[in-house]
């Protein structure tokens, strides 16, 4: 219908007319000039796993939700698509190329922060929509200087390079910005004990920032350095609610806390959640009659599926889920607000799966076609209540392995590993298996001198080796690998996938039409700069 109206709008410029007795149907009206532009980015959030989340609201028992979750009601107020996300000189991305080509509209090279293929600094669509006058503003669950969020505010050759990251951000400087990785902004003085420097910083915090340390190598103090520049600092819940509208927080030393830990700790917790922050923004950003463009991450989904964790996947879901609520309350129901929902890529390839394990009983069942047989299906399908149990656990599988990495060597034992997972788990596992998990074996892929594969041995996998590459970390994977099949669980690798991930837009008809069908994260890009011009 569409294009057949636009079709005879051009036939009608062109000199075509119509007799008296033809009906041409009315013309499509202008789109709405759009104000306000908010890009929710789930980190490592494939179409598989916003079905957990999605799963896990309609059919566990014991559901927190009582009605559809706000990601299906944009979703069913929306358009929908599809976007590829490979860097221009590969086929899986990471997420500093990925975030770089949705914030630019530039194909970018692995690892590298909003620049073109040949090193170039590509204009960011935050950077084009302050120029034009409006707010911009930044939100993440993990470090403000992390992959995502520097995308849209720095460009830099490597993603590590958190530090120029830091800096190149406050040179940028968005009107808000809420994140953790405090550690990026602090002078590497607070290091030294005789400096005298971190005290200064715990008063300054007020105490709700541990450990207080810097990643820095030069005793640049950006905090004071964003004081002077303008902007309230945050470091809680407290002083965010009582910060103006150019702000910075910094509300943790890394990243924040995860999806179980958020929702354990309730209204007890000091930091704020990532629906907090984003409300905070959108009112603060909202006051700008010029409009803003804001972007959020849900940056732990990711971290979860790295682990292959999926318990802490959804509750980072459940998490991603909240913060949309909050912007749901501002776009909903306006023609000026261009609301994006994608992913930067799909992280382990993660999927619920029958298998041969514990096939169901036979039982009776009342229709007529089971008169002369039992129902009795030949595989274990899963059963709702496992959903629960996934809900219910009480701590990530990564917070389990690090406390346990944290004991003295005497205490270390497959026994105790074992029995630290058990009590944070539905789904347990045996000492044997715990000992599996603690296996080691020579690193078949070592490169020596590099800065990364440069290790002897690495944790033992009997597959798939080669896409477990993160040293040490990978270890939380094994863990994962033991309760997969009580879970009906079965992950992939713990990198990236190139599947291809999900594009909800809800705004103007005229205007979100454009995200739907199948699309490249350039292309959004390009979209979302368009939108802000």
């Amino acid at each position: 219908m569409i294009r057949r109206a636009v079709l005879v709008g051009m036939l009608g410029v062109a000199g075509c007319t119509a007799g008296k007795g033809d009906a041409l149907e009315p013309p499509i009206p202008a789109a709405p000039e759009i104000k306000n532009v908010i890009l929710f980015i789930g980190d490592g959030m494939g179409p598989q796993q916003v079905g957990l989340l999605e799963l896990y609201a309609a059919r566990a028992p014991n559901s927190i939700y009582d009605g559809p979750t706000t990601f299906k009601q944009i979703m069913d107020a929306g358009t929908i698509g599809l976007s590829r996300h490979d860097p221009a000189e590969a086929l899986v991305v990471d997420s500093a190329c990925s975030a770089s080509q949705l914030a630019t509209g530039v194909p970018t090279l692995s690892e590298a922060i909003s620049l073109d293929t040949d090193g170039n600094p590509a204009k960011t669509v935050l950077e084009l929509a302050k120029a034009g006058g409006r707010a911009t503003g930044l939100v993440s669950d993990t470090r403000l200087t992390h992959a995502t969020p520097g995308a849209f505010a720095a460009h830099v050759a490597h993603r590590d390079m958190e530090n120029d990251i830091a800096a190149q951000m406050l040179a940028t400087g968005p009107d808000v910005m809420l994140s953790g990785g405090i550690r990026h902004f602090l002078p590497s003085s607070v290091n030294d004990p005789e400096a005298g420097t971190k005290p200064r910083i715990e008063r300054l915090t007020g105490g709700a920032i541990s450990p207080v340390k810097s990643k820095r190598k030069d005793d640049r103090n950006l905090l004071f350095e964003a004081r002077d520049a303008g902007y309230d600092l945050a470091f809680d819940r407290d002083t965010l609610e009582s910060s103006g509208d150019k702000v910075l927080g910094l509300f943790a030393y890394s990243g924040m806390l995860d999806g179980i830990a958020h929702h354990s700790a309730g209204d007890d917790r000091t930091e704020p959640s990532l629906a907090e922050m984003t409300s905070a923004a959108i009112e603060r950003l909202s006051h700008d009659e010029d409009g803003f463009f804001l972007m959020v991450e849900g940056g732990q989904i990711d971290w979860a599926a790295h682990s292959n964790d999926a318990g802490t996947m959804l509750h980072e879901m459940v998490k991603f889920d909240e913060a949309l609520a909050a912007a749901w309350a501002f776009a909903e129901g306006r023609d000026d607000t261009l609301l994006v929902i994608t992913a930067d890529h799909e992280t382990g390839g993660f999927g619920m799966s029958y298998s041969r394990s514990a096939p169901p009983e036979a039982r009776t069942i009342p229709g007529g076609a089971f008169e002369a047989v039992p129902y009795r299906p030949n595989f274990n399908f899963g059963a709702p209540e496992q959903l629960d149990a996934l809900y219910a656990q009480e701590a990530s599988f990564y917070s389990v392995m690090a406390t346990f990495k944290g004991l003295p060597d005497e205490e270390k034992s497959p026994a105790r590993l074992a029995e630290m997972f058990n009590a944070i788990s539905a789904f347990k596992i045996t000492e044997a298996q715990a000992e599996d998990v603690l296996d080691n074996e020579p690193n078949a892929f070592r490169v020596e001198g590099h800065p990364a594969h440069d290790v002897e041995t690495y944790p033992r996998f009997e597959d798939f080796e080669a896409f477990y590459p993160f040293g040490e970390d990978s270890r939380v994977d094994l863990l994962a690998r033991q309760v997969g099949t009580e879970q009906n669980i079965v992950w992939a690798t713990g990198a990236h996938t190139h599947t291809l991930v999900p594009v909800v837009a809800h705004g103007p008809p005229q205007v979100t039409q454009k995200f739907s069908g199948m699309l490249h994260h350039t292309d959004i890009g390009k979209l979302l700069i368009d939108a802000i011009r």
